[in-house]
């Protein structure tokens, strides 16, 4: 379940918001910052000093209450703030901004190209996931794009779990094509065969 969701900070954390949001983020009391990312939630004037405050913060909670303002308020530049967080080395900060990003999936369609192409094969499977909430054709084409070029076994499987859910009939050909020449994988081609089972056999 994901762990930030798209909807308004908590009314307690709303009763007594910092005077000053730039003070309360840069507070060394994790409370204080905490309580001044939740004011931020409906300001998207905030989102540089979110920005800025989601590279240093160290304070879990504090780190959601930031990715939650991001999504509440939305938009491009949320994403753009949110998405140096995949690139991360710590799983807790990769794992809420993918859950972040997942809320903001009518933003972060014109994202996924980019991330889907990312030098760095972890950012591609991670990115996969971004997909799976969007209209199965959509997923279909932004998935398919990606295997066409994707040469990292765990990113072709990565993307191939998410279109066993998600694709449609669209997809088998490049499937087909992909568990080709992936011939000497043999999870690879295993997981392009239950893929292209499932969308055969329930999708229209």
């Amino acid at each position: 379940m994901p762990l930030v969701k798209r909807t308004p900070a908590p009314a307690a954390h709303q009763e007594s918001p910092p005077q000053d949001i730039e003070e309360g983020l840069r507070s060394p009391e994790p409370g204080c910052r905490r309580q001044a990312a939740h004011a931020c939630a409906s300001r998207p004037d905030a989102i540089p000093l979110l920005s800025d405050s989601l590279r240093v913060e160290t304070e879990p909670a504090v780190r959601q209450a930031i990715l939650t303002a991001l999504v509440g308020i939305g938009g491009d530049d949320a994403v753009r703030a949110i998405v140096p967080c995949l690139r991360s080395d710590d799983a807790g900060i990769r794992t809420g901004a993918l859950d972040a990003l997942r809320a903001l999936s009518a933003d972060i369609e014109p994202w996924l190209p980019s991330l889907l192409a990312d030098p760095d094969a972890d950012v591609r499977v991670l990115s996969t996931e971004l997909a799976r909430g969007m209209p199965a054709d959509r997923a279909t084409l932004h998935l398919c794009r990606m295997l066409e070029r994707e040469s990292h076994p765990n990113a072709c499987a990565a993307a191939l779990d998410v279109l066993a859910e998600v694709g449609t009939r669209e997809a088998v050909p490049a499937l087909r094509r992909l568990a080709a020449r992936f011939a000497g994988e043999p999870f690879v081609v295993f997981a392009a065969s239950v893929a292209i089972a499932r969308i055969e056999g329930t999708k229209g």
